[in-house]
């Protein structure tokens, strides 16, 4: 399959490497420098968004934020302008739902098919090929473009119509960061109380409380590990789209705001670029103990 892959970063490259090495002919574009590796594997460096369209039948796009899709498709010299009828445009972004729609709706005009397909899993699912992918679109397209989504990634699913895939990206994300809360809370109440939170952490892996959160970044927060897997900038990002898009709809997301806020505190303390669950650095603030402080008295 001929395949335009526009946004080369952390978690674009990979993924477009994944598509290469099935066999598939690529034709690339990213903002910066397409990276060496890429055009060494046999993928195609291409000038503008357009090249890459014109020679492709499936357009996928992967850049960080909402403006960033629309200028990747309709800037004068984007995705947009090198489409002809029957082509596909794949956006593998986290953006804005209502956005999503709108971005649909112009492409659809053109006689071509949309998907919104955002993923979870970070860079380490895009380099092992073991993504989520939540898609929004046409039951057909979606079937047509399987095999492509096969390559990057292990749980797919078709969610609904064109902007459902970014609203279960969205919920994802509200899930993680309250979750990532919720866990920093219970660790921190046992460090101060007394207990080891190692052997909290443990025992509760093994109750209802268990989860994903609780065994990853339970330990990142033990032990104070806090490079980045997803910075905390990029969840600000993901929270931000959550309470616009609930406030378009007229809703309220208490708690997502308060979590919100805790990463901001993270980030007014010069850790943007810390992962998600440094989240726990702003709740020891306010608390005056940390995690970990008990165990390192302890070696």
């Amino acid at each position: 399959m001929k395949v335009g892959f526009v946004g080369l970063g952390t978690m674009g490259a990979p993924m477009a490497g994944h598509l290469i090495k099935a066999g598939h002919e690529l034709s690339l574009y990213t903002a910066s420098r397409v990276p060496e590796h890429l055009i060494a594997a046999g993928g195609h460096a291409c000038a503008s968004g357009r090249e890459a369209a014109q020679r492709s039948d499936v357009v996928i796009l992967m850049v960080p934020d909402t403006p960033h899709v629309e200028d990747a498709l309709f800037h004068p010299d984007g995705v947009a302008s090198g489409l002809s009828q029957g082509k596909v445009v794949v956006d593998m972004s986290s953006i804005s739902p209502i956005a999503t729609k709108d971005f649909a709706r112009r492409i659809n005009a053109l006689g071509c098919e949309y998907l919104d397909a955002p993923v979870s899993g970070g860079e380490v699912g895009a380099k092992n090929a073991t993504l989520s992918i939540m898609v929004g679109g046409s039951a057909e397209t979606f079937a047509a473009i399987r095999p492509l989504f096969d390559l990057m990634g292990k749980n797919i699913t078709l969610v609904g119509d064109n902007g459902d895939g970014q609203v279960a990206k969205v919920a994802n994300q509200i899930i993680v960061a309250l979750t990532i809360e919720a866990v920093g809370e219970a660790l921190l109440l046992a460090a101060k109380a007394g207990a080891d939170p190692a052997k909290v952490r443990s025992a509760l892996m093994g109750g209802f409380a268990a989860s994903k959160i609780l065994e990853i970044h339970g330990e990142r927060m033990v032990k104070r590990t806090f490079d980045p897997g997803f910075r905390i900038e990029l969840h600000q990002k993901d929270l931000n789209l959550a309470l616009s898009t609930a406030r378009q709809l007229g809703m309220s997301l208490p708690n997502t705001a308060t979590t919100q806020e805790l990463f901001n505190a993270c980030a007014a303390h010069g850790g943007a670029a810390w992962d998600h669950s440094a989240m726990v650095k702003a709740l020891e603030l306010l608390a005056g103990h940390e995690i970990g402080a008990a165990l390192r008295r302890a070696q």
